[in-house]
């Protein structure tokens, strides 16, 4: 029997709602991973949350999300009477969407708990210094990783807790416009690739890890080209012309 082929998937945003929101993505996924530390990993934690509450203070992510609630409850509400839907998930999904919706609409500052409290504050202001969250440089922050574990695990799932709402959301809006796109065989040729972008906001792009090959985006509102490098620079790629999987989200 032959065992499936290993494939890695790279997603590259088309405007800069997709982009800001991949980038939230990816550090709540570092803030929750490193949700538990020590004092030997805890900057791992306060890096990911001091650049997720740098990334809010300047974008308006309530109202874009907001936004795409609305949108997501109108294109699922239009299949509501299609014949062969499961109505009850469909129901259940828009009543979900509805709840964070409400959710949102009662924080209309994210992350501001978050922003004036002055231990992270401490914390946020050393980061930028190589090595600036030293003992001599935030004794504070010493005598806090010094505290039981459990004392900590409390106070950390009371930040995170403030943030928790845009979890939630972005997961949600995030995984339907993914589901959006369903993934087409298409054709490299001298490591290049390009088509119209057919209002996508997302593009996804599945190859064979074995080919140890990377694609590099260029793309705007109408169209969008791919050029696929290699991970050895030094060496010419070998797999000039070869099939991928392209998903338009």
């Amino acid at each position: 029997m032959t065992e499936p082929v290993a494939k890695i998937v790279f997603e590259h945003p088309l405007n800069e709602k997709m982009r800001i929101w991949l980038r939230i993505e990816f550090l709540l996924k570092q803030i929750y991973k490193h949700k538990i530390f020590d004092q030997h990993n805890a900057l791992l934690f306060f890096h990911s949350l001091g650049e997720l509450l740098e990334i809010i203070e300047r974008n308006d992510i309530r109202g874009e999300l907001l936004k795409e609630l609305d949108i997501q409850k109108q294109k699922l509400t239009a299949w509501v009477h299609v014949d062969g839907v499961d109505t009850a998930l469909l129901r259940s999904l828009l009543d979900r969407l509805s709840s964070l919706s409400v959710e949102l609409n009662t924080n209309p500052r994210i992350g501001l708990a978050l922003k004036e409290d002055k231990f992270i504050s401490s914390i946020r202001q050393r980061l930028m210094i190589p090595g600036g969250c030293c003992s001599f440089d935030l004794p504070l922050f010493h005598l806090w990783l010094s505290l039981p574990q459990a004392e900590r695990d409390t106070q950390v799932m009371n930040w995170i807790g403030h943030i928790s709402s845009v979890n939630d959301i972005l997961t949600i809006c995030i995984q339907l416009i993914r589901q959006l796109g369903l993934f087409r065989q298409c054709q490299c040729l001298n490591n290049f690739y390009q088509n119209n972008n057919e209002d996508a906001e997302l593009l996804r792009i599945r190859i064979p890890q074995m080919l140890r090959i990377y694609p590099q985006v260029s793309g705007h509102k109408s169209r969008y080209a791919v050029r696929f490098l290699s991970l050895e620079n030094s060496h010419k790629n070998q797999h000039d012309n070869f099939e991928f999987e392209l998903a338009c989200c």
